[in-house]
């Protein structure tokens, strides 16, 4: 629980300065931090960021006349944009390391007494979070809250908030942890991107768990290699400065897994389908109504029963597992937790309008990810009988545009039929995107339509689909809006696709 007041020199020890701290600020009150300016009170040091496309210090005057006591950043005072020569302004060697610190100052180090679960890696950490959030919810019942933050939303106890940012800000994740430990919680879950590590987002907390679920491309636009990449994944296991993980839960599919090995003696639990993995799945039945299979860890071995649908949800489940055993659970309380997720929202979703065949939304957007949930609608259409896949898919723009032939290669080579449309094309020409794609949709003589506008490409999937066949609509899963050059529109998948069903006659049964 965060102190009402702190001294300057209290929230900022730890930081590295520029200079040496005047003594009149040292002893300055401080009542909150802040980086935005919006929410700056009275007494609130306020950091301001260089950031990639605005300069933070463009926001200090509005801090400074909302109450803001001094300025932390990594920048020099600017009197061209507005900063009064009167307010403290401290400068820092690294500006989102200087916020982490402070925070974790000023809310007095929760990390160390709620245990961290971070969850890392290209693929699948949404759907692993949310495994691992109801496996620790069944530890913690009944009257010990969780809290998860990632992809899709935040939340706390039951109360869900906004995700802006897969990884937010550490003042941000600290502020969630002290509320969480104010509950009487113990367990906080989370999606660590690479972008939230190469940033210093959690820089110096302290992690229980980590888990690596997968490394494949992307992210290339800001990374630039998949050794950068790479590097800043490896930072969950093997910071540069603060500790290790205590246990690490790593894919022994997954090759990278290897250079993910932390540096210190934390323990390691290898899950996956390799005979050398230390919890593997055996007897796996995939449907149409979940997933069951026996999972075998140090000659136990534990029937698992899930709702949620494709083969790809196995090695979710194991890595969330692997989360409960390194809390010491037993692989019976693990199972229960696992039966208690429900679908995740916009991960091998499906959509039911009383159609007889299956549609699924997905947000696969890497050439690995789609090829991966194809493979899962390939297994899924084979037990229907002779059913086909159908896949319908789009490339977001200002992103790297290097996977996007490679994304037109996965779904020509792996479907019976393509629907190629729009993503999020943000500030480039739907066209040029998808023709990027078609570079490697047309080395496969998959039989494929283009259809910029989605709402239209979705109704040409559905309308092409008989009995029997999966239909895929990949790219945005969970995400309810559309992002165009000029404004941003309001777009389901999941919910236009239930409208194209009805137009076509569809109808569940009771309805």
């Amino acid at each position: 629980m965060a102190p009402t007041r702190m001294t300057l020199s209290g929230v900022l020890e730890g930081v590295r300065l520029r200079g040496v701290l005047a003594r009149q600020w040292a002893e300055m009150t401080v009542g909150g931090l802040e980086y935005d300016s919006r929410k700056v009170e009275k007494d609130t040091l306020f950091f301001a960021f260089a950031g990639a496309r605005v300069d933070g210090r463009r926001f200090v005057p509005e801090a400074e006349a909302r109450g803001a006591c001094a300025v932390v950043s990594e920048l020099p005072r600017s009197e061209d944009l507005g900063t009064s020569p009167a307010i403290p302004w401290i400068e820092v060697e690294h500006g989102r390391k200087a916020l982490a610190l402070a925070a974790r100052n000023f809310y007095a180090q929760p990390d160390e007494r709620v245990r961290f679960t971070g969850i890392t890696g290209t693929n699948g950490k949404t759907t692993t979070a949310y495994l691992t959030d109801a496996i620790l919810r069944r530890a913690g019942a009944p009257h010990s809250p969780t809290a998860m933050i990632g992809t899709i939303e935040y939340r706390i106890g039951d109360e869900i908030r906004k995700a802006p940012n897969t990884t937010p800000e550490s003042l941000d994740v600290i502020r969630l942890a002290a509320e969480l430990e104010q509950r009487g919680g113990r367990y906080l879950t989370m999606e660590v991107s690479s972008h939230g590590l190469a940033l210093a987002r959690i820089y110096k907390m302290h992690f229980h768990t980590a888990v690596f679920t997968n490394l494949t491309r992307d992210h290339l636009d800001f990374h630039q290699t998949m050794e950068e990449y790479a590097a800043a994944k490896r930072l969950l296991f093997s910071p540069d400065e603060g500790p290790a993980p205590q246990w690490a839960i790593l894919n022994a599919d997954d090759p990278a897994s290897k250079s993910m090995l932390p540096a210190s003696p934390a323990r390691v639990i290898r899950y996956g389908m390799a005979e050398s993995a230390d919890l593997r799945p055996e007897n796996i039945r995939s449907g149409f109504d979940g997933l069951r299979f026996d999972a075998v860890y140090q000659g136990q071995r534990q029937a698992i029963e899930s709702p949620l649908v494709g083969r790809i949800n196995v090695s979710n489940i194991l890595a969330a597992a692997g989360v409960g055993l390194s809390y010491g659970m037993d692989l019976a309380a693990i199972a229960e937790g696992i039966g208690m997720c429900p679908a995740v929202p916009g991960r091998f979703e499906r959509v039911d309008g009383g159609q007889p065949f299956l549609v699924v939304v997905d947000y696969a957007h890497t050439d690995d990810a789609l090829r991966n949930v194809i493979r899962s609608a390939r297994e899924l259409a084979v037990q229907a009988g002779k059913g086909r896949v159908i896949t319908l898919f789009g490339c977001g723009g200002d992103r790297d545009r290097t996977k996007r032939p490679l994304m037109g290669m996965a779904a020509a080579e792996a479907s019976d039929f393509v629907v190629l449309t729009s993503d999020n094309p943000r500030s480039e020409d739907p066209l040029d995107i998808m023709n990027d794609v078609m570079v490697g949709l047309r080395r496969f003589d998959t039989p494929h339509v283009a259809e910029p506008e989605r709402g239209k490409a979705i109704g040409i999937a559905l309308s092409e689909a008989k009995a029997g066949d999966v239909v895929l609509l990949a790219g945005k899963g969970h995400e309810t809006y559309q992002i165009l050059k000029d404004r941003t529109i309001d777009f389901d998948d999941r919910e236009t696709a239930r409208q194209v069903l009805q137009s076509l006659g569809y109808k569940k049964h009771g309805v």
